[in-house]
């Protein structure tokens, strides 16, 4: 199975979590801060729950902790350049540029297994399932900024091609577990600001603690609800 039709898969799956989220900001249309509250809770629930769980068991601590202080200085850094230069929606581009950050370490791992033939399969599952909460998470954020249907597409396009570079470059070299546990920390420092910064603590004052609560809760739920059903 070829980098290209893996990274074609990863489109359809980050598609379906971008259809459900889709359906929520219908129900939710009439509050841009209710689907940021979402999409906050959500990414919490995503690291609380299987980033960091699953990325603690697979690699060093220290590298995932060294990530996350990298990840989180990244994120201070690129987001006074955005406010600095006025760009549309920077809360949007710095989690774009974290979940790449994150695949980085999967499609490399991929790439390295794509010659196994009884694995593909299982691989294509995978690659699936675990892409749809990456798809919804992204989507939410993009359609809470104001972003056009066409627009989360073009992201998900991105998303899929450089998904299928790193598998491509995957199978001709392989990155040493220590670097893989920094990227995947530098991933989750970037996940975890952007999400408590850009999209829960702008909206502490402008709901009310009920509705705050309420949103921020159903964003964890959700995420839960994703990670028993890929479990």
């Amino acid at each position: 199975m070829s980098a290209m039709i893996l990274g074609g898969f990863l489109f359809f799956s980050v598609s379906m979590g971008g259809a459900i989220a889709w359906v929520f900001s219908k129900l939710f249309q009439h509050t841009t801060q209710g689907l940021s509250l979402l999409c906050g809770g959500f990414l919490l629930g995503l690291l609380v729950l299987d980033i960091i769980p699953s990325s603690f068991q697979i690699y060093q601590s220290f590298g995932i902790l060294l990530g996350i202080f990298i990840g989180y200085f990244i994120f201070q850094l690129l987001d006074s350049l955005f406010h600095a230069s006025h760009a549309q929606n920077p809360s949007v581009s710095l989690l774009t540029l974290a979940m790449i950050i994150h695949t980085i370490p999967i499609s490399l791992t991929v790439g390295n297994l794509l010659g196994n033939a009884a694995l593909s399969i299982s691989l294509t599952a995978s690659i699936i399932l675990h892409h749809v909460p990456e798809g919804f998470a992204l989507s939410t954020a993009l359609i809470s900024q104001g972003e056009r249907l066409w627009r989360v597409f073009f992201y998900f396009f991105i998303f899929s091609i450089f998904f299928s570079i790193f598998i491509w470059v995957g199978q001709y070299w392989t990155l040493t577990e220590k670097a893989q546990g920094i990227l995947m920390g530098i991933s989750i420092g970037l996940i975890a600001t952007a999400s408590i910064s850009e999209f829960i603590l702008h909206h502490v004052r402008t709901v009310s603690f009920r509705t705050f609560f309420m949103f921020l809760f159903l964003g964890y739920m959700l995420s839960y609800i994703f990670h028993r059903l890929i479990e």
